[in-house]
């Protein structure tokens, strides 16, 4: 069996579309390291990123004939990967309690707050979150989605889904203040 050097994007789609595991495989290696981010965002624990983001791949390798150009390949990955994360979360909702409140007061927390600090610390703490707020303000915060489409997805009310982005914000706030106070007594 002769090996073609894949040089684009197009080729190597068009080598996954043949079934070619090599164009599988160089796609994956391309792509599965941002997309592992992701899954970590929405995960209960490393392990879980893992299983998601191979269905995820799975389920792109499945579908990679759909993928008409039209926009970034990558974008096209992160929202199966993404829709995947969710379809998890919906898997294990019978063992998750997700509060919703359509009557909840939506109070923002002060945003300055977040701007002090490093990304990767924002990240912990935001994978501290119990399972329905990380959800929700993942769906919100990051990946852009409207209360509209968290309720619609996640089938909870549109109230449901801005106190559950607003006790995510208000948890958040308290945790990077306990850090702030933390690092002023270090010094």
């Amino acid at each position: 069996m002769k090996l073609v050097q894949m040089h684009t994007i197009d080729d190597l789609i068009d080598g996954c579309k043949a079934g070619n595991r090599l164009a599988q495989q160089k796609l994956y290696n391309q792509f599965s390291g941002k997309m592992f981010a992701i899954c970590l965002r929405y995960a209960r624990d490393q392990m879980s990123a893992e299983d998601i983001l191979q269905i995820s791949f799975v389920k792109v390798f499945n579908k990679i004939t759909e993928f008409k150009n039209e926009g970034s390949l990558e974008g096209w990955i992160r929202r199966i990967v993404v829709n995947t994360a969710i379809e998890n979360y919906r898997k294990n909702i019978k063992l998750l309690q997700v509060a919703s409140n359509d009557n909840a007061a939506i109070e923002l927390a002060d945003d300055t707050i977040f701007d002090k600090l490093e990304v990767n610390d924002l990240l912990k703490l935001v994978n501290s979150l119990p399972d329905g707020y990380r959800l929700v303000f993942n769906m919100y915060a990051i990946e852009g989605f409207s209360h509209k489409e968290i309720a619609d997805i996640l089938k909870i009310s549109e109230g449901g889904s801005k106190s559950q982005l607003s006790r995510a914000r208000q948890i958040l706030k308290k945790a990077i203040q306990k850090r702030e106070v933390g690092y002023a007594k270090s010094y």
